[in-house]
């Protein structure tokens, strides 16, 4: 846990480690470890527990009870997971969480987090503070990919993407994903987002390097 920097962690804003140690203790949190690839959470199974992702990137993929998947916004360190399973334990949830690099994953049990108020007292105000923060960025995230989505061309879906990544790394020249997840985010055929991309690039609208893109505002305005 020392490694972990806990105290960085949006959930634990504002706590000690002390104070984020005798939460861990007082619940009976847990860290899981997860390998590239694999689902940490899986589509319509039970779910007790809140997780947050210490370490690691991983995707939201819905599914229907045919087994199509839709491939939705990426987590990365901070994230909040599980939160609709383990408070709404009787809704089949059609989402799950995959880890697209090695992770590991705070657990912390849902039941217990609600019941242990008295005994962490301000601990507790303070985490059930930064869980509500989370839930509002997670639902700003849901309402990007709505308006991603949306987009009449895939240029468009590109360039709104790229500025929702300016956003996100506060910066100009953003990291993106391969091809092949970038199309699965987009909802697009791979070899169409190769040439859009390529077209964009000889237009002056983008420029490209090794997993990492910029645009060209002015070129766009």
């Amino acid at each position: 846990m020392n490694n972990m920097a806990l105290e960085e962690l949006p959930l634990f804003k504002d706590l000690s480690m002390e104070e984020i140690l005798n939460f861990i203790e007082k619940t009976g949190t847990m860290f899981k470890s997860y390998e590239s690839g694999t689902r940490i959470l899986k589509s319509y199974k039970s779910n007790s527990k809140i997780g947050v992702i210490v370490k690691g990137i991983a995707q939201v993929v819905s599914e229907d009870r045919m087994g199509n998947e839709v491939i939705g916004h990426r987590l990365e360190r901070g994230a909040i997971i599980g939160s609709t399973s383990a408070i709404l334990d009787m809704e089949a949830n059609p989402t799950s969480i995959e880890a697209l690099t090695e992770a590991v994953v705070l657990w912390i049990p849902y039941r217990s987090l609600i019941g242990i108020g008295v005994k962490l007292g301000r601990i507790h105000g303070v985490v059930m503070k930064n869980f509500l923060e989370a839930f509002c960025r997670k639902n700003i995230l849901m309402i990007q990919k709505i308006e991603l989505l949306s987009q009449k061309s895939l240029r468009e879906r590109i360039i709104l993407y790229l500025l929702q990544c300016e956003k996100q790394q506060r910066k100009y020249i953003v990291q993106v994903p391969g091809r092949v997840q970038l199309a699965k985010e987009l909802e697009c055929n791979r070899s169409a987002l190769t040439r859009e991309i390529k077209h964009m690039e000889n237009e002056g609208l983008l420029i490209c390097n090794k997993n990492c893109m910029q645009l060209n505002k002015d070129k766009i305005i």
